[in-house]
C-alpha cells in the first residue's frame, strides 16, 4: 500500500491546494508575480562564426526581471525533429510569414529557399522536441527540486516565495495566524507563471547587400544628365557602401510557451505522482502551451571610432537582438509583462530602459499592495498611470560584455516618468502599451 503523501508534507499540501482555490475564486484580482524563464537555443548552420555565437548565447545577460528556471534541455536541432505532410495538414494555428525585403529575399537566395518553409515548420519542430525531451517534466522537477531518487521537496517554492517578499509583504504577513510561512507557501504558485521562450538565430553578412546596394546606385547615378550630379551621386552610393558593409545582420525568431499548471494538475501530483516517480515520468498531465511568436532585426556594424573585432560584432549583435524580441513578447503577451518597483517617487523612477523595448512615451499602471480582508492575502491592484519620459530613458542595453555601471559620467541610470501622485518607492510598475 503506498504511503500517503500528505503524512509526510501535509503543510505544504494544505496550504498550495487552499491558496490555488482562493486564488481561483479572485481571479480578477491582479497579483504580483515574478516569473520564471527556461530559455532554448534553436540551432543552424546559418551562423558565420558558429563557436562565437553559441559563447555569445551561453553568456547573454539572463533577464533579471525574471527567475532563472534553467533545465538540461538548452539547444534544439530542428534538423532531428522531419515535419511530414500530415503533421502539417494536423497543426493548427500557423505562424504567419514574415514581410519580404531585399535582407530577407538574399537570405532565402543564400539559403536555397528552405527559410520560408523553416519558419512554417518550426512550431511542429518544436512540439516534438517539447515531447521527447519531456520539457514540461523537466520544468516541473525543478520546481520540486527532485533529487537522483526521483524525491520532491519544497525547499525552491519557498525560495522563490520569500524572494518575492518585499518588506511590506514581510510586515503584513508576520500579522497572520501562519506568520512569515504563508510567504513561502505562496511561491507554489509562482509554478503557473514558467515560460519557456526558443529563440532561432540567422546571421547574414552585411557587404554582399550592401554591394547589390551599391552596384544598383552606380548605375542610377550613371543614368543623370550633368557629370557633375553624377559624381555626388557616386560618393554617396560609395559613403553608404562603405558604411553598411562592415559587420552582420542578425534575425531572431523567438516562440514563447508557457507551462500549464493549475489545481487539478496540483491535486494529481500531490496526491498521485508526488511518491511515485516512475508515474511522474509516465504522466501526460504536464504540457507547455503556445503563447505566440514574434521576429526582431538588429544591423551592427563595425566601429568606424573604435575598431570592433567580428568576435565583438557577433556578440553585441546576438545580445542586442534577443533583447528585442524578448521586448516585443512582453508587449505582445500581457501575462509574461515583467512588473519593476518604483525606485523613487519625486522624480518618480525605476530601473528599467532601453532593453526593454522603452523609447518614450510608453504608459505603464501602478501597482499598490493591499491585504484582502476576507483572505488575509497580499494583492495588487491598480491605483494610476505614469508615462515614461521622452529624453529620460535609461540605455541598459547590452555592449559586448561591458557592465551597465560603466558609463560616462552625467548618463541616466534609470528611467523617469509623469503621471500619478500617489507612487510611492515599492509601489510596482506594469507596461500597458
Amino acid at each position: 500500500m503506498k504511503r500517503n503523501p500528505l503524512a509526510i508534507n501535509r503543510h505544504f499540501f494544505v496550504a498550495a491546494v487552499i491558496f490555488l482555490s482562493v486564488q481561483n475564486l479572485l481571479a480578477q484580482e491582479m497579483d504580483y508575480k515574478r516569473s520564471s524563464l527556461h530559455l532554448v537555443l534553436i540551432g543552424s548552420d546559418m551562423f558565420p562564426r558558429q563557436e562565437v555565437v553559441l559563447k555569445s548565447w551561453d553568456n547573454y545577460p539572463f533577464p533579471d526581471k525574471y527567475n532563472h528556471h534553467a533545465v538540461s534541455s538548452k539547444v534544439m536541432n530542428p534538423s532531428m525533429y522531419e515535419v511530414t505532410p500530415e503533421d502539417r495538414a494536423a497543426f493548427k494555428g500557423k505562424s504567419e510569414s514574415f514581410a519580404e525585403t531585399l535582407l530577407r529575399e538574399y537570405i532565402e537566395e543564400s539559403s536555397g529557399g528552405l527559410f520560408g518553409r523553416e519558419t512554417e515548420d518550426m512550431p511542429i519542430r518544436i512540439n516534438k522536441y517539447i515531447a521527447e525531451q519531456k520539457l514540461a517534466h523537466q520544468l516541473v522537477a525543478k520546481w520540486f527540486n527532485r533529487d537522483a531518487q526521483g524525491k520532491f521537496n519544497m525547499q525552491l517554492i519557498q525560495e522563490r516565495g520569500f524572494y518575492n517578499a518585499t518588506d511590506l509583504d514581510a510586515k503584513v504577513a508576520a500579522g497572520q495566524a501562519r506568520g512569515l510561512a504563508a510567504l513561502g507557501d505562496a511561491g507554489e504558485e509562482l509554478i503557473n507563471y514558467t515560460f519557456v521562450v526558443f529563440s532561432q538565430l540567422k546571421f547574414v553578412e552585411n557587404e554582399p547587400v550592401a554591394r547589390m546596394v551599391f552596384e544598383q546606385a552606380q548605375v542610377e547615378a550613371l543614368a543623370l544628365p550633368l557629370p557633375v550630379l553624377q559624381e555626388k551621386a557616386m560618393k554617396v552610393a560609395q559613403s553608404t557602401y562603405d558604411r553598411m558593409k562592415e559587420g552582420y545582420s542578425v534575425w531572431t525568431k523567438s516562440w514563447l510557451y508557457k507551462l500549464r499548471w493549475d489545481e487539478e494538475i496540483a491535486n494529481t501530483f500531490y496526491t498521485e505522482l508526488w511518491n511515485d516517480p516512475k508515474a511522474f515520468e509516465e504522466s501526460d498531465i504536464f504540457q507547455l502551451e503556445y503563447l505566440g511568436r514574434d521576429e526582431a532585426t538588429t544591423l551592427v556594424t563595425f566601429s568606424l571610432q573604435e575598431k570592433r573585432s567580428e568576435e565583438k560584432v557577433i556578440d553585441i549583435s546576438t545580445v542586442r537582438n534577443v533583447d528585442k524580441v524578448f521586448s516585443k513578447l512582453q508587449k505582445s503577451n500581457d501575462v509574461f509583462k515583467p512588473k519593476v518597483p518604483v525606485l523613487t517617487a519625486e522624480p518618480i523612477a525605476a530601473k528599467i530602459g532601453m532593453k526593454e523595448g522603452l523609447n518614450g512615451g510608453e504608459t505603464f499602471e501602478v501597482l499598490e499592495l493591499f491585504e484582502d480582508p476576507l483572505t488575509h492575502l497580499q494583492k495588487y491592484r491598480a491605483i494610476g498611470r505614469v508615462v515614461v519620459e521622452k529624453d529620460k530613458v535609461w540605455d541598459n542595453r547590452y555592449n559586448a560584455g561591458e557592465p551597465i555601471e560603466n558609463q560616462a559620467e552625467g548618463t541616466l541610470d534609470r528611467t523617469f516618468f509623469n503621471g500619478s501622485k500617489r507612487v510611492q518607492p515599492g509601489m510596482l510598475l506594469r507596461l500597458v502599451r
